[in-house]
């Protein structure tokens, strides 16, 4: 299946937020001004069980939750990444996810976060990808009806 980067489907989108259970949040911030600390609070309300992933912060908490180094050092399989990080940051990043066992089923790349040949990797690994989105936007959009 090809997907198209510049227009999802919106089944696809919800298939991927309606089956997801762990989101592994890279990037999480506890500056309440951050994009990232508003998403990971609503996807904590939304019943996602929620890992903030940043190096700094490893074994302080948002929300609640225990922050995390790196993907590694989340404790269960991970359904989603959910990415707060630059553009160029991503083929790194990609490298921590390929090397995750069992692989995540999703990485979710952030509003204005696109990397194509990062994409087309996670996809041969057979991981879905969605760059320039936010879950916390089309999650309501296409599960609250």
């Amino acid at each position: 299946m090809t997907i198209d980067h510049d227009r999802y489907d919106d089944d696809y989108l919800r298939d991927i937020l309606a089956t997801t259970q762990t989101i592994a949040m890279v990037g999480a911030s506890p500056k309440p001004d951050r994009p990232s600390n508003g998403v990971l609070a609503y996807l904590n309300r939304a019943g996602y069980a929620t890992y903030p992933v940043h190096p700094g912060l490893a074994g302080g908490t948002i929300h609640g939750r225990t922050v995390v180094a790196r993907l590694a050092d989340v404790p269960v399989p991970i359904d989603m990444v959910d990415v707060f990080r630059n553009s160029d940051a991503i083929p790194a990043l990609v490298d921590e996810v390929l090397a995750l066992d069992p692989l995540p089923k999703v990485v979710w790349l952030q509003l204005a976060i696109r990397n194509d040949s990062a994409a087309a990797r996670l996809e041969a690994a057979g991981v879905r990808v969605v760059m320039d989105r936010c879950p916390a936007i089309e999650r309501p959009r296409l599960l609250s009806r």
